[in-house]
């Protein structure tokens, strides 16, 4: 009897603390907020415009609930793909950094939802629509030359549309451009054409320089002939001659052999 006794005391005792912790769950009139986290204090489900920061906070049991979001920095990779001014396939994968602005969370709260549907309804859809709308802007070449324009451009557009809806934009990285398997074919070929050109340029230019040097080269030997002429008198011809000869004459002498008076040149007088 006593046994039985000790039995329902215990079994007492264990329902009381049961009891006891589940009052204690149900009506536990304090709140956590960790780090990188504000808490959207509701009164009855509806929003308040209290907004709890890190630390522990009282609330009133069953009045009060607290729905806690990061406004740490998020990551987001997106592909999306646009069409450029040329209408060529544009895949670009970019990643994201945001964050929620820290004195609005019970704002983004009340109008979107948590974190992923913050992203399912806003950054999603708000980088797939500024991507389409910037890259439309540029030719498929444009946006590989001109990639840091594309990327501010990318950067106001996104950081301006989601402001409207209190997220703030960290970070915006155009990760990878590329384009269909087309367009990469016609830019290879173009390249070779570009190449092939630049070549027969160059062998023009090499002809074309070629044939000056060589009309150059005819001008100085046709100048220098009749510098030559100029200066060569019928005395300087003899003078020559009569430098090299080495004294003999001719065995012989025809009429039209070379005729000179060479007394000029021995000083023989009468």
């Amino acid at each position: 009897m006593k046994n039985i006794k000790n039995s329902n005391y215990r079994n007492y005792l264990v329902k009381l603390s049961l009891s006891f912790a589940i009052l204690i769950i149900i009506f536990w009139p304090f709140v956590i907020v960790n780090a990188g986290e504000r808490g959207v204090m509701m009164q009855f489900g509806e929003v308040q415009e209290t907004i709890l920061g890190e630390g522990l906070h009282i609330i009133i049991p069953i009045v009060n609930t607290v729905k806690r979001l990061s406004v740490q920095v998020q990551k987001q990779d997106i592909t999306t793909e646009a069409l450029s001014k040329d209408l060529q396939d544009v895949f670009t994968e970019v990643a994201i950094n945001w964050h929620i602005i820290p004195k609005e969370v019970n704002t983004i709260f009340q109008q979107l939802g948590d974190i992923q549907q913050v992203i399912d309804k806003i950054i999603n859809p708000a980088v797939e629509e500024v991507l389409k709308a910037n890259m439309a802007n540029y030719t498929a070449e444009e946006i590989i030359t001109k990639r840091g324009e594309v990327k501010a451009g990318v950067d106001n557009l996104l950081t301006t549309r989601l402001a409207n809806y209190h997220i703030a934009v960290d970070d915006i990285s155009l990760v990878h451009i590329h384009f269909s398997a087309r367009f990469g074919e016609a830019v290879e070929a173009k390249q070779i054409a570009e190449q092939e050109v630049k070549r027969a340029e160059f062998v023009a230019l090499k002809a074309i320089k070629e044939a000056e040097a060589k009309v150059n080269l005819a001008k100085g030997e046709t100048e220098a002939q009749r510098l030559i002429q100029q200066t060569l008198t019928s005395d300087i011809l003899q003078k020559h001659f009569i430098d090299k000869w080495n004294g003999n004459l001719p065995n012989i002498l025809t009429t039209e052999a070379i005729k000179f008076d060479a007394s000029k040149f021995l000083n023989i007088t009468d």
